[in-house]
C-alpha cells in the first residue's frame, strides 16, 4: 500500500489546482500562438477561405471555455465549512452604550 504522508483536503485541492492550471494554461497560450501565427505571418487572401472559417469557428468557444476553466479554477473558494465554523463560534461582544456611561459621570458629580 501507500506508506507516504497523508494530505489534507485543502493540500490535495491546492495540487489539484496547481496541475489543472500547468496543463490548462500551455494549452490556452498555444492556441493564441497558432491563431496569432496564423493571422500575421501566414499570407492571406482578400476573402477568407472556408477552411480559415471554419478554424476560427472551431478555436473561439474552445479558447473560451479554457479560460473560463481556468479562471473558476483559480478563483474558486475552498474554505466554506471554515468560515461557516468560524461565523458560528465567533459571537459579537456586548458594547455598552456611550449614553449610560455619560449619565453614570453626571450623577457621580451631582451627587
Amino acid at each position: 500500500m501507500f506508506n507516504g504522508p497523508r494530505y489534507s483536503n485543502d493540500e490535495l485541492m491546492t495540487r489539484l489546482k496547481v496541475f489543472v492550471g500547468v496543463t490548462l494554461a500551455p494549452t490556452l497560450t498555444g492556441i493564441v500562438f497558432v491563431v496569432l501565427y496564423s493571422l500575421i505571418f501566414v499570407t492571406q487572401p482578400m476573402t477568407q477561405s472556408p477552411n480559415d472559417s471554419k478554424f476560427f469557428e472551431l478555436i473561439t468557444p474552445i479558447a473560451t471555455f479554457l479560460t473560463g476553466i481556468l479562471s473558476g479554477i483559480m478563483l474558486g473558494k475552498t474554505e466554506e465549512k471554515k468560515t461557516e465554523e468560524k461565523t458560528s463560534e465567533s459571537q459579537p461582544t456586548p458594547v455598552e452604550s456611550p449614553v449610560e456611561n455619560i449619565v453614570d459621570v453626571v450623577e457621580d458629580e451631582i451627587a
